[in-house]
């Protein structure tokens, strides 16, 4: 903020993108419904994302949260607004390729791991190398180095009920970096987990992002968690502050 408490170009709210935005998301709104029932969710929200960095999103439950995460990622489309990746509007026709763009560009991961319970570990983080195009020996070779980078080698045929929480989060985590995807977005990643279990997939987490460098938005109620990212923003009014 500048000293008259007005942001500053490039921060959350500000209206001019910086030049270094890996990501940028300007005056997004969402809404639902219409008439008496509609529900502002996002009011004229604008963010950027530069590349490297790790940004946590704190807010109360219904705070828009998951609906931001979900725009960024291109998995909803804004009631008005853009979003940009590389200074592309990943929703304009002339853009991006938006299925591409959710396939190999981003990497997701949720609260709940969404593991296939027919599958094993490595069939699940195989699965989404191969609805891509990937041959199935690449995507086997590439499942089983990720197994070893989340350290569970030893459960590469282990269906997700044989796994424990945390395991099963590392999984989660494994298949999202699959395809060395260049941002990783995390709705409450370790919101099922216990505190100790949590710590452990979020250390996980925050060294696999210095490693392979990602770039990284964090949904999250955990302040303590929050504060090892090198942003926190808060979710308010459907503005972040």
């Amino acid at each position: 903020m500048n000293e008259a408490g007005q942001p500053l170009e490039g921060q959350a709210d500000g209206t001019a993108e910086r030049p270094d935005a890996l990501l940028s998301a300007r005056r997004l709104t969402k809404t639902y419904g219409a008439g008496a029932t509609r529900i502002e969710v996002l009011r004229d929200l604008s963010l950027d994302v530069t590349a490297g960095e790790m940004i946590a999103i704190l807010g109360a439950s219904g705070s828009g949260k998951s609906t931001l995460l979900h725009l960024l990622g291109g998995l909803d489309r804004p009631t008005d607004g853009s979003v940009r990746f590389c200074g592309f509007d990943i929703f304009s026709a002339a853009g991006v390729d938006l299925p591409r763009f959710r396939s190999r560009i981003v990497g997701f991961m949720f609260q709940y791991h969404h593991l296939l319970p027919e599958f094993t570990a490595l069939e699940n983080i195989m699965m989404p190398a191969l609805i891509d195009g990937w041959d199935r020996a690449t995507a086997q070779t590439r499942a089983g180095e990720m197994l070893r980078m989340v350290s569970l080698p030893g459960r590469s045929d282990h269906r997700p009920a044989e796994l424990s929480g945390g395991e099963q989060q590392r999984v989660a985590l494994a298949r999202a970096l699959c395809r060395s995807p260049r941002v990783l977005l995390a709705d409450e990643p370790t919101g099922n987990l216990d505190a100790r279990t949590g710590e452990q997939v979020f250390s996980l987490l925050h060294e696999l992002h210095a490693s392979t460098g990602l770039t990284s938005v964090i949904v999250t109620h955990n302040d303590r968690l929050a504060a090892r990212c090198d942003r926190r923003l808060h979710l308010e009014d459907g503005k972040l502050r």
